[in-house]
C-alpha cells in the first residue's frame, strides 16, 4: 500500500505518518528526513542539494523526486510507503505522477487531514521546546509541570520564530496559495479521501487505519 499525506502546517501529518508506518510496516518516506540523510551520507544527489542547502535556497523538485525515485529503485519498501511533505505545488505533483509511472508505483490513496484555520494556529503557537535537551511541549495538550520550564532540566522554554502567531498565519496563507490546489489535483485523480484530524490524535488514527483497512 502506497499512500501520500497531504495537509497544512500543524495537521498532524508527520505525527500520523510514523504513527501508521509502525501499525502497518509502511515505510516513513520523509522529505525533509532523506535530504539530510543524502547529504550526510555524501551521495551524488546529496551533494547537489547539500550546495542549494548551503546557499539558502530551495532544493529544486527535480533533485528531490530523484532522491524518492533512488529510494524507491533501492527496494526494501516491505508493504509500501507513506509520503509525508511532497508533493507542494502542482508541478511537482504532476512530475511526482510521471516518475511513478516510470517506475511502476500505484498511489492507493492521497489522504488529507483537514483541521480549522483557528485550530491550527492554536497548535502550532502553543508549540514550545527545551534549548537544552530539546524536549517538545505543547499547550494546553502537554504542559510542562512548571508553567514555561522543562520538566528534566529547569530551563526555560522557547518558542521557534516560525510558530510566532503572526508567523503562523502567514504560513497558512501561504499553503492556501501553494499547496491547496493540490488537493484538486488528487481529487480529480480519484484518490483523495478527506479525514477530519481536528479531533484527538487517537482518533485521527482510528480513522486513517478504518480507511486504509
Amino acid at each position: 500500500m502506497n499512500l501520500i499525506f497531504l495537509g497544512p502546517p500543524g495537521s498532524g501529518k508527520g505525527t500520523q505518518a510514523m504513527r501508521l508506518s509502525k501499525a502497518l510496516g509502511l515505510v516513513h518516506l520523509s522529505t525533509g528526513d532523506m535530504l539530510r540523510e543524502a547529504v550526510k551520507d555524501g551521495t551524488v544527489l546529496g551533494q547537489k542539494a547539500e550546495a542549494y542547502m548551503k546557499r539558502g535556497e530551495l532544493v529544486p523538485d527535480g533533485l528531490v523526486i530523484g532522491l524518492i525515485e533512488e529510494r524507491i529503485g533501492n527496494g526494501g519498501l516491505g508493504n509500501g510507503f507513506i509520503l509525508d511533505g511532497f508533493p507542494r505545488t502542482i508541478p511537482q505533483a504532476e512530475r511526482l505522477k510521471q516518475m511513478f509511472a516510470r517506475n511502476g508505483v500505484a498511489v492507493d490513496h492521497a489522504i488529507l487531514l483537514m483541521v480549522d484555520d483557528e485550530e491550527l494556529v492554536r497548535r502550532l503557537s502553543g508549540r514550545f521546546y527545551c534549548p537544552t535537551c530539546k524536549a517538545g511541549y505543547n499547550y494546553p495538550a502537554q504542559m510542562p509541570a512548571k508553567e514555561g520550564v522543562c520538566d528534566h532540566d529547569n530551563a526555560p522554554l522557547a518558542r521557534r520564530p516560525d510558530d510566532e502567531e503572526s508567523v503562523v498565519r502567514k504560513r497558512l496563507d501561504v499553503y492556501k496559495r501553494q499547496t491547496q490546489p493540490i488537493e484538486d489535483f488528487y481529487r480529480h485523480e480519484g484518490m483523495l479521501t478527506e479525514i477530519d484530524a481536528g479531533t484527538s490524535p487517537d482518533a485521527v488514527f482510528a480513522s486513517i487505519v478504518k480507511l486504509v483497512n
